[in-house]
């Protein structure tokens, strides 16, 4: 795209379907007559399509765990709105990668879509389609086992509804920059196909969550491991360590030297790192680790802290919260 071409603003107009392009941001030159970037070079649109039943929510499930903002049935109509929003300064909230799940079920604009794809093309935007496949006998197989209708079927045979919908997306299935046929893939197979006609490899890693908590606020509901650490001793009980929390150098010193700590941390860090490695092969890609105490805000707080250190230092993503971190100090 040319960089003195400036942000627009594309809306429908009139009945016929057109769109018109306004001038929505002015290109800025600076001294040296470049203009400033425009945020849709960096802006990436996947189109996620193809058969009902043939694992398009599994799809867009995984491709928001990529990091794509994911809006599910859309009409293509307003795809290109969209997008234009979400480049415009500060409307975006930092996204760059938008993948939209189009269907049969807005059939009335899928016409559209051609038209709509010619003008992402037109602005530069790195726009690619992905589209899920199977075979009629396996769709016919997956919508009985669901006791579901197919979108297309209208009261006819379930199959005259599929080949209705088979030879609608023909055109778009040639467009298409992966077809992935699900017949014979399991959800974790399919999982790791994406990952690998996408990203080039299937996913390594696990993102990791750790929270601190207090045991007389509650044990947490969300949890996949819950650690006790209230056989350390307890800061509390020490004045200048009373009004501080696991944060703190002193009491994270205090807590961290105490004996067990150590051979705890150990062993429960090599723990998680064969639970997490049993995780990706299972196609789970987040873990939460709750570390407790008695008020959540010292001994738990400062192993948190220190096993996300340790994660950390074999190359996982790894973020830390405290839940207790708004209460008072108590024992």
């Amino acid at each position: 795209m040319d960089q003195q071409t400036p942000n627009r603003n594309i809306a429908p107009t009139g009945d016929d379907g057109r769109w018109n392009q306004q001038s929505n941001t002015t290109a800025q030159t600076r001294t040296d007559g470049d203009a400033t970037p425009n945020p849709l070079d960096s802006f990436e649109v996947l189109l996620i399509t193809g058969m009902s039943g043939a694992g398009r929510s599994h799809a867009a499930d995984c491709v928001e765990d990529m990091g794509w903002y994911v809006v599910d049935n859309l009409p293509p109509k307003l795809l290109v709105p969209l997008v234009d929003m979400m480049t415009t300064s500060g409307k975006g909230g930092g996204v760059h990668k938008l993948a939209a799940v189009i269907d049969v079920r807005s059939r009335s604009y899928f016409d559209d879509l051609a038209a709509v794809l010619g003008h992402l093309d037109d602005l530069g935007v790195k726009t690619r389609i992905l589209f899920l496949d199977a075979s009629n006998e396996v769709l016919i197989k997956r919508y009985e086992s669901v006791r579901r209708p197919h979108p297309l079927q209208h009261g006819n045979r379930l199959i005259d509804g599929i080949k209705e919908e088979r030879q609608l997306l023909v055109g778009l299935k040639e467009r298409a920059d992966w077809v992935i046929d699900t017949s014979k893939l399991s959800i974790h197979q399919l999982s790791t196909r994406l990952y690998e006609a996408m990203l080039g490899s299937g996913p390594t890693t696990v993102a990791v969550h750790i929270f601190s908590f207090g045991f007389k606020y509650g044990m947490p509901i969300d949890a996949d491991f819950v650690a006790d650490v209230r056989f350390l001793p307890n800061p509390f009980w020490v004045p200048s360590l009373r009004e501080l929390t696991g944060r703190d150098k002193p009491v994270a010193d205090y807590v961290l030297s105490s004996k067990g700590a150590k051979e705890f941390l150990d062993s429960y860090e090599k723990a998680i790192e064969i639970a997490l490695e049993g995780y990706a092969q299972e196609d789970k890609h987040y873990v939460t680790i709750a570390i407790g105490c008695t008020g959540g805000q010292h001994r738990s707080v400062a192993m948190s802290e220190e096993l996300a250190r340790r994660l950390r230092a074999h190359g996982l993503n790894v973020t830390v919260s405290a839940r207790e971190q708004h209460k008072t100090r108590s024992s």
